[in-house]
């Protein structure tokens, strides 16, 4: 029984697919309209929960030889709305992407008409929209054909179309110069000072983790000696390294050195085209910790205060002060550093348009070198996640807008960008920066046509093979499990090799 304080948890959205099983892209566009809902799939109407007032019902079925029949119902709020449509016969097994769309492009304007909310990317769900640019400036479109064509297929609004079109611009280039026989090596130290409440990452409390992290280090540099010699022994060459977390400076300076030395020791660095440590914390960050990185010649680093509002900061749980941003900040330029990232998030809990708007002007004051701004996201494994419904009407779309606008204003390009499932107000992720400050390994990892290799708990190792074919391997999650199952772990590189030799036979 629930008491007076308890109560009663949403249900959950039912949902029922007759005919099909096309699932995946009919919850990514519920999830558009129907933010921090639940979804309960059933797979005939028989099966629905008795008693439910709103639900949905997509049918798929063939009436005869030559048509597919598609009938979506959706009850929302008590009103309903329903479309049937007919195509020539198709198959949702063989020909499941085209399926997929149709049902993805009927309920959209369903749920547009009884939610009237107007998604600015349409029916785009997916994480990379840039891919979808680069095969139609490989054709020689223009700006307004690509545009067009974004707008025709999936309903993009012109200015996400706009955005989307000068991340590829910028990329185009960039990519072409990536060398063959080249792989990135990300290094992972999921470690910080406290956990955010909006982060899912597999980061510990440096307090809590304290006597984890020598032995995580010695592994860490085990596992570096192992990649190293199959770099070698596949006859690979390191494009670029990226250190995350995580925040990799709530390491001491002489535990940053083991990590960096092993790096060092295990790899051929002469043909490094990048070298990032994504410093994070600014309360991470010290002279003698960027003296460490200067030496062995980090020549990005990200200082992300996420905020320049310290009511907000406070909020969100973070134990430093905009001063403090400030103060490392400067420490970094005057360490010499000449390229530096700094993160901010759009929608924090307790922030405002004007709160943003004040962060803005005040980053743009320290003038870094790029700016990412990121969208809030509601991770089900961060803290944030049970307080969502609270996020729903938060302002963060006209803070993105606002970084849309002022940042190509103030000379920065956008060069890489990504979408998350949750993100509050379906925005996106955009990295901004200045003509030759990029990050390549941003870009690599978004575009995927380059293999990385992750080193440390949480990370995940990509094989791209010529054919377009991607394996993932990943690490365990946790710094136990990482150190007590290390030899484990280590056999599964042997799948490494097994795929990078079946490239050379196809080549042969």
């Amino acid at each position: 029984m629930m008491t007076n304080n308890q109560t009663a948890a949403p249900k959950p959205f039912p949902i029922a697919l007759c005919g099909h099983t096309l699932k995946y892209e009919i919850e990514c566009i519920c999830k558009i309209f129907l933010p921090v809902t639940k979804f309960a799939f059933f797979y005939d109407t028989a099966s629905l929960p008795e008693g439910e007032t709103d639900g949905a019902v997509l049918t798929l079925e063939q009436p005869d030889e030559e048509q597919t029949r598609f009938f979506v119902q959706v009850t929302y709020h008590g009103i309903i709305s329903e479309d049937t449509q007919f195509f020539p016969k198709c198959d949702p097994v063989q020909e499941k992407a085209l399926c997929e769309y149709r049902f993805s492009a009927m309920l959209f304007r369903i749920l547009e008409q009884l939610t009237d909310l107007h998604p600015a990317w349409g029916l785009l769900t997916g994480i990379r929209p840039v891919k979808k640019v680069q095969p139609l400036l490989e054709q020689g479109l223009s700006k307004e054909q690509v545009c067009e064509k974004l707008r025709e297929q999936y309903w993009i609004a012109p200015e996400k179309a706009e955005l989307t079109y000068n991340t590829a611009v910028v990329q185009q280039p960039l990519l072409l110069e990536t060398p063959k026989h080249a792989i990135s090596l990300y290094v992972s130290i999921p470690f910080c000072p406290t956990r955010c409440s909006y982060c899912s990452f597999v980061s510990h409390s440096v307090e809590q983790a304290h006597k984890l992290i020598p032995d995580y280090l010695v592994k860490l540099c085990e596992e570096l000696a192992i990649w190293g010699d199959m770099v070698r022994e596949l006859g690979l060459t390191i494009d670029t390294v990226y250190f995350g977390g995580g925040t990799p400076t709530s390491l001491t300076a002489e535990q940053l050195e083991q990590v960096l030395s092993a790096v060092q020791k295990n790899f051929d660095l002469s043909h490094l085209r990048e070298y990032c440590v994504e410093a994070g914390r600014p309360d991470t960050i010290t002279a003698e910790k960027l003296a460490v990185l200067r030496k062995y010649d980090i020549s990005r680093i990200s200082v992300n205060p996420q905020t320049m509002q310290d009511t907000v900061l406070e909020t969100i749980g973070r134990k430093h002060t905009t001063e403090q941003t400030i103060e490392a900040f400067r420490l970094t330029r005057e360490a010499g550093f000449d390229n530096i990232n700094m993160d901010l998030i759009a929608g924090l809990p307790g922030d405002t348009p004007e709160g943003f708007h004040d962060t803005l002007e005040q980053i743009f004051a320290l003038h870094p070198d790029s700016i990412t701004v990121h969208a809030l996201t509601l991770k089900r494994a961060a803290n944030l996640f049970a307080e969502g419904a609270s996020q729903v009407h938060n302002p963060v779309q006209q803070m993105v807008q606002e970084s849309m606008e002022r940042l190509p204003a103030e000379g920065y390009a956008p060069y890489y960008m990504y979408r998350q499932k949750n993100t509050i107000d379906n925005q996106e992720n955009v990295g901004y920066a200045l003509p030759g400050k990029e990050s390549l390994y941003n870009i690599l990892i978004m575009d995927e046509t380059q293999s990385i290799f992750g080193a440390g708990c949480g990370a995940s190792t990509k094989i791209v093979e010529s054919c377009g074919r991607i394996t993932r391997l990943h690490n365990y999650k946790f710094p136990y499990e990482y150190i007590r199952q290390f030899d484990q772990l280590m056999e599964k590189k042997e799948q490494v090799r097994k795929i990078f030799a079946g490239m050379e036979r196809e080549m042969a």
